[in-house]
């Protein structure tokens, strides 16, 4: 597989806006905003890698591009916080 730097750029610049959707979307504890756009950019790996084996084609086009990469990022992020033990954040101010 050949990447050219055009279309590494689009790769992440779309993970980046997947991992901000996905962290969004994945409501919850979260890794926060800089933790979510580096799961987005692998996720975008991920949904390009993982979707065509499983016969999920959305077509072309930047939109087809962002949920593709979504879908990798959400994906990511349920498997990260089932290994990592997810719990919800604290919030200041909430007492007993």
């Amino acid at each position: 597989m050949y990447l050219s730097n055009q279309s590494l750029i689009v790769i992440i610049v779309v993970g980046i806006v997947a991992g901000y959707l996905a962290g969004r979307v994945m409501a919850g504890g979260g890794f926060g905003l800089i933790g979510d756009l580096i799961v987005g950019l692998i996720g975008a790996f991920i949904g390009d890698w993982l979707l065509p084996r499983l016969g999920i084609h959305l077509g072309e086009g930047i939109v087809a591009l962002i949920v593709n990469a979504f879908i990798g990022a959400c994906v990511l992020l349920f498997i990260l916080r089932l290994v990592g033990g997810w719990r919800p954040r604290a919030r200041w101010g909430r007492r007993w």
